[in-house]
């Protein structure tokens, strides 16, 4: 890793890296990013593995998304990761894409970023200084803008394990396999005496970046889930809401659907709970 790194930052800002592709080159072919160089990072072994470090999980940015589906320990520990690499794309592209690329790109359409605010995830950035860590939720400040620096790669994500017998679910509206998402919903919650404990909510492809619906799930922290309560976490999720009308639908769409989203995501995590 430490080659990668010096070569880009000895080739400046004309250089990015590239892990599995499937972020950097839609953006290549829309203009959004035109480098002069390519850093392959596909044979670098230390930006690899799955490892519990602590009360951490600790994945590598080049971990595909296979990966993350075929883990047992992600599946016992995270398995809203499983559930989310599942919606992405189809098989062929989760043999290749990383989550590292997922992550690392600021693509308010890309799945993982929402799942992460949720979970308190920190990335681990590396550049010529050393390294760097960055929580999830000041990572992304814009459509493609992040807090990487130039000549920095994002070499791991390491997340805190929610309780055992926490609930969790990502729900995705999408017109195809293998399309973005119309509006996607990411929900991970405790519940304590039937009441919910903790909450945490993430939003996907309804703004230029993915959202923490921080005021939706306090809503929702102590409440019995009940109709009134629901009603109103949702509806304050979809204020800040602010998508594009585009060909998955006008923007007023878009929004009642990660509404929707999201009251389907809360339903199916408060199920886990109760082992249904």
């Amino acid at each position: 890793m430490k080659d990668a790194v010096a070569l880009l930052a000895d080739l400046g800002d004309g250089a990015r890296a590239i892990a599995g592709g499937h972020s950097l080159i839609p953006m290549m072919k829309l203009r959004l990013a035109t480098p002069d160089h390519l850093v392959d990072l596909a044979g670098l072994a230390d930006l690899k593995g799955i490892r519990e470090d602590g009360s951490d999980i600790v994945i590598g940015a080049m971990v595909t998304q296979h990966e993350l589906i075929d883990s047992a320990l992600l599946g016992a520990k995270l398995p809203i990761l499983r559930e989310t690499a599942l919606l992405i794309a189809d098989p062929q592209v989760r043999y290749l894409g990383t989550l590292g690329g997922n992550v690392a790109n600021g693509d308010p359409g890309n799945d993982m970023p929402a799942v992460m605010l949720c979970l308190g995830a920190t990335y681990l950035a590396t550049g010529k200084g050393g390294e760097r860590r960055i929580a999830a939720r000041d990572f992304y400040q814009g459509a493609y803008f992040t807090a990487l620096e130039p000549g920095e790669i994002l070499s791991a994500i390491r997340i805190p394990v929610p309780p055992a017998g926490h609930g969790f679910a990502y729900n995705k509206l999408k017109r195809k396999i293998g399309d973005y998402a119309t509006a996607a919903a990411a929900v991970v919650l405790t519940m304590k005496g039937g009441a919910v404990g903790d909450c945490a909510i993430g939003l996907t492809n309804v703004a230029e970046t993915p959202l923490l619906a921080e005021e939706a799930a306090k809503i929702l922290t102590g409440s019995k889930l009940d109709a009134a309560t629901m009603k109103k976490a949702v509806a304050a999720a979809e204020a800040i809401t602010s998508p594009s009308s585009d060909t998955r639908g006008p923007a007023q769409y878009r929004t009642k659907m990660a509404g929707v989203m999201l009251a389907r995501a809360i339903a199916r995590a408060a199920q886990r709970t109760r082992g249904e």
